[in-house]
């Protein structure tokens, strides 16, 4: 009989490519995971991998059985959640991953409804770039967590993870003053990220959404942006642009309380939030628990342009 914590590893290099690369992500040494993808062959009797040097890709019966394995970890979550709601309800630890800035707006007052309508729940909250967390989620490191996406880098579809979406947020171009007025009625990209090209930037350090955002914006408009520096936290990004040191572009959860110097010009772009966990497990008690707190805690303002 196969094994289904085989067939998550399997199902883990399907999407990372290498065994240094599951092991690093399931605290495993590479030589364990070795061990248990040959054990799984085993059970299998039929080759799943080949190996060539140190490359390591999937047979095409590898490939079909990370299909099924796609499936049956969606039937076990439905399982599990089945169970959990009929056993409990809402109660024990629940692994929340959140975004930086969503983590400071949001959070806090998903905490205080969960702890009045869920006492028996523990939020356990990870701060943690959207780009590590469906790595995080399928390794059963989360239950539940916020991930974003912007118009210049669209999420592509993860395999085992489903999910909802939250709201979406405009984008600013944040400036050193004098520049149009904060706040104002959208206006063309090109007339704003263009006229600086020769300006130093401000962005996220590389790997992360956030950078790739900015990079794609300034390339859409026809330049690449002269990295001044990098920083990952919005308010420190924001002093730095009112010190003069470049420009930047801030969602609008990074910049409702800008320093003084600092003018926000509104781009014809958006940030849009999710709230992501593994497939079939939605219905699961302390999942929708920590979803619809999240949804409640979301302003007013920003379910509007979600709307």
């Amino acid at each position: 009989m196969l094994d289904v914590n085989r067939l998550r590893l399997l199902r883990e290099l399907s999407h990372r490519g290498t065994i240094a690369a599951v092991a690093g992500a399931l605290s495993f040494t590479p030589s364990a995971v070795s061990q248990q993808l040959s054990t799984l062959e085993r059970e299998a009797g039929v080759p799943l991998l080949t190996r060539t040097g140190r490359r390591v890709t999937l047979t095409p019966a590898g490939v079909n059985l990370v299909e099924h394995a796609e499936a049956v970890l969606e039937h076990l979550a439905r399982a599990e959640a089945e169970l959990a709601r009929v056993r409990t309800g809402p109660a024990g630890p629940v692994r929340i991953g959140s975004y930086p800035t969503a983590a400071r707006a949001l959070i806090p007052a998903a905490l205080a409804a969960l702890a009045q309508t869920h006492p028996l729940l523990e939020p356990r909250i990870t701060e943690l770039d959207p780009a590590g967390v469906p790595a995080a989620l399928r390794a059963a490191d989360l239950d539940v967590a916020l991930i974003h996406e912007y118009d210049f880098v669209p999420a592509h579809a993860e395999p085992g993870l489903s999910g909802r979406e939250l709201f979406t947020e405009p984008l600013y171009l944040a400036a050193p003053e004098p520049v149009p007025a904060p706040m104002a009625a959208p206006v063309p990209t090109s007339g704003v990220l263009s006229d600086h090209r020769r300006s130093p930037w401000i962005v996220s350090p590389s790997g992360t959404l956030c950078r790739t955002m900015a990079e794609r914006a300034c390339e859409a408009n026809g330049f690449s942006p002269r990295v001044r520096h990098e920083a990952d936290d919005f308010d420190t990004v924001l002093a730095l642009v009112a010190l003069g040191q470049g420009v930047a572009i801030i969602p609008h959860l990074g910049a409702l309380d800008p320093p003084a110097g600092v003018a926000l010009t509104r781009l014809p772009a958006f940030r849009r939030t999710h709230v992501a966990y593994r497939t079939g497990a939605a219905d699961h008690p302390a999942i929708a628990a920590v979803t619809r707190a999240l949804r409640d805690a979301v302003p007013a303002d920003l379910r509007a342009e979600a709307g």
